[in-house]
């Protein structure tokens, strides 16, 4: 299901189906983008930035048409504690790969891997203090 912004509408609420995973889509060539994502994440339970939210950045192939720093979507991930992906969806070997790890990692926080949690999984994305 995809949603343009939050909080999503109440009225429906009865028919929606449970929410394993959160993916916030950035257009790194949008300010908007990044503004709206922003807006929105003060609507999402604190609970799911326990392994259930991640932020997919695209348009990074074009990095002259950039209007959002990569910086800044970076401690957007670190400040929730949530991964960042980046791709480019025009290229379509990397919009499949994209859509494989989205498709793991849904499957992961639904609960349908054996002995790993969406929180397990998580903190194995997160760089080390070392790195």
């Amino acid at each position: 299901h995809l949603a343009t912004s939050l909080p999503l509408p109440s009225e429906r609420d009865h028919l929606r189906p449970r929410i394993d995973l959160v993916v916030f889509m950035i257009d790194i060539k949008s300010k908007y983008s990044l503004k709206n994502v922003e807006t929105s994440l003060v609507y999402v339970d604190a609970s799911f930035f326990l392994g259930k939210v991640c932020f997919l950045v695209t348009g990074v192939g074009r990095v002259n048409a950039c209007s959002i720093e990569t910086n800044a979507v970076c401690k957007l991930g670190e400040t929730y504690c949530s991964p960042v992906l980046f791709c480019e969806l025009e290229l379509e070997s990397i919009r499949a790969a994209t859509a494989q790890r989205l498709v793991r990692m849904l499957r992961i926080c639904a609960g349908h891997i054996p002995g790993v949690s969406a929180l397990s999984f998580v903190s194995l994305m997160r760089k080390s203090d070392d790195d």
